[in-house]
């Protein structure tokens, strides 16, 4: 490992431009912006003019509309930038919804049903289930996506504001023509794939959905799965095609030549034995040796002892009804002084644009890998960086990656802080 003088660990990767603002979960990059989805309210996106990498300058910040929902996420085509609305703290909200029955029965075995002990049962902190009730009572009616006119960069003006169910969007993508949300919807069990028309921007219309069976519990279908395990992470459109990650349900392909019908064509699910949830999936645009391939990457959730961290996968997707892994890529432990910190270690995304070989990856205390599956038997790494801990933090956690056209790469960290970096392998 080589360190620099401000404490980065890299390998033919150097850091060009840096810039500190609060953590982000998503980053894209056109004509010169950077486009930033924050974490946590009250910060919701950043416009980044990174026209001089070495000089990042903020043009516009837009904050959320409360505390109650984050917009973590953010696309852009041309003049339109989409942001999502999804409840803040969703994973510990969604517990909200088993207090009151714990109470009952602690109640009902004659014990305290006190917060900590409602707390002990859910393992939460006794302040977490004051933080339930709320909002239990207050309710949650907030989440959807919104569209921006961003013609105007540093004045950006919201002109639609979507309102879909439950806890809202989640990731999602978007062309000139359509948005594909990842949401939660009335009458289904988690994300579902839902397509909208933006042909009037202003006013979007939905034209189809796509779930999984098991989904629609509205319609009678029941899951054959426990909870919110299976489900729509979010579908990628690769020409006529859409691909889909679906947690612990691992990948399908979706076809969308008529956007009206989408149906699916390909389904592949490796959980168990692995037991990290599928969070990004994409094909190469080339074959290699005849073989159409795809990688997907997996996201770390929780560190288990004995077990790998979540990891990049190569598949042969040749014969959809015949899918096989050919290999996959690790980062080790030993291979970042922050592994072993109270952060997340494992893989998390990949830069969803692929052209060539090399995958652009986010290890959270990993960092910045770049792999080339030229040899899809045998990913090779060709480049690291691993940004220091930002003040106040003990690790690292890298958690989204854009390459823009000019090459350049920005790693954005959940916790703090915006790198931009060049690799001195990149051709371009």
């Amino acid at each position: 490992m080589t360190v620099d003088e401000s404490g980065c660990v890299a390998d033919k990767v150097r850091r060009v431009g840096s810039l500190d603002i609060p953590g982000g979960g998503q980053i894209v990059v056109q004509n010169g912006y950077a486009f930033v989805g924050h974490m946590k309210p009250p910060h919701g996106t950043t416009i980044i003019d990174v026209s001089d990498p070495a000089a990042p300058s903020v043009v516009a910040e837009l904050p959320t509309d409360g505390p109650y929902s984050h917009t973590h996420k953010v696309r852009v085509a041309g003049d339109l930038m989409i942001t999502n609305v999804e409840q803040n703290d969703r994973h510990l909200m969604r517990l909200g919804s088993r207090v009151a029955a714990v109470r009952q029965a602690l109640s009902d075995a004659g014990n305290p049903a006190s917060d900590a002990a409602v707390a002990a049962e859910l393992g939460l902190e006794e302040s977490d289930v004051a933080r339930l009730d709320e909002a239990v009572a207050r309710g949650y009616g907030d989440g959807g996506w919104k569209v921006w006119d961003i013609a105007d960069k540093s004045a950006p003006r919201e002109i639609a504001y979507v309102r879909t169910h439950g806890f809202g969007v989640h990731r999602f993508d978007m062309d000139a023509s359509y948005a594909y949300m990842s949401t939660e919807m009335e009458g289904y069990v988690g994300n579902i794939l839902v397509i909208y028309d933006l042909a009037d921007p202003a006013d979007p219309q939905e034209v189809s959905r796509w779930w999984m069976p098991g989904q629609h519990i509205a319609n009678g279908e029941q899951p054959d799965w426990q909870g919110y395990r299976n489900r729509l992470h979010h579908a990628l459109r690769v020409g006529d095609e859409m691909w889909a990650a679906v947690w612990h349900a691992g990948f399908r392909v979706i076809d969308v030549s008529d956007i009206t019908a989408p149906h699916t064509v390909a389904a592949h699910d490796y959980h168990p034995p692995y037991k990290e949830p599928t969070h990004t999936i994409l094909p190469l645009l080339q074959t290699i040796d005849g073989r159409r391939i795809a990688v997907a990457i997996d996201e770390e959730h929780t560190r288990i002892p004995g077990q790998a961290p979540a990891n990049l996968w190569v598949f042969d997707v040749s014969d959809f009804s015949d899918i096989k892994a050919m290999s996959s890529f690790h980062v080790s432990e030993l291979d970042s002084p922050w592994a072993g910190s109270t952060g997340r270690f494992g893989a998390h995304q990949f830069h969803e644009q692929i052209d060539g070989t090399l995958i652009y990856c986010t290890w959270f205390s990993g960092g910045l890998r770049i792999v080339d599956v030229a040899d899809p038997f045998s990913p090779a790494e060709r480049g690291y960086f691993i940004p220091p801990p930002r003040t106040g933090f003990d690790a690292p956690q890298s958690n989204d990656v854009c390459v823009d056209e000019r090459g350049l790469i920005y790693l954005l960290d959940r916790n703090a802080g915006l790198d931009i970096l060049e690799f001195e392998g990149n051709s371009r």
